[in-house]
């Protein structure tokens, strides 16, 4: 693996991290002040106030989610297993990585894998 493209991958996931964490933090905090007020307000401030608070625990699901995956990638980077296939060991093209940084298989592996999950 490419160590100058390795640099560029870890600090891109790095700042990504910390974006995402920031992200977090102020759905949390809108979470907080949505709570606060729904036993007073009339039923359309609450149907609106459930709905707003539905939204943003689904996006701080998919901030979550990908928060795993940025960890994972940075945890192999720093194994030296980053760009391997977990499944057959071969190395992932730099093609693959470029467009899905955080990627576990190679693309017949992960074909492979999508295939049997149907």
């Amino acid at each position: 693996m490419d160590q100058a493209f390795l640099e560029i991958v870890k600090k891109e996931f790095i700042e990504q991290r910390k974006q995402i964490l920031a992200s977090l933090e102020a759905r949390n905090n809108e979470m907080k002040d949505l709570v606060k007020p729904i036993a007073s307000g009339d039923e359309v401030d609450v149907a609106s106030d459930a709905n707003d608070i539905a939204t943003l625990t689904s996006l701080g699901a998919q901030d979550a989610a990908m928060l795993e995956r940025i960890n994972a990638a940075l945890d192999r980077i720093n194994q030296g297993t980053y760009g391997r296939c977990v499944k057959c060991g071969k190395e992932i093209p730099m093609e693959r990585l470029t467009v899905l940084p955080y990627a576990v298989m190679c693309v017949p592996c992960a074909s492979e894998e999508e295939r049997r999950n149907r």
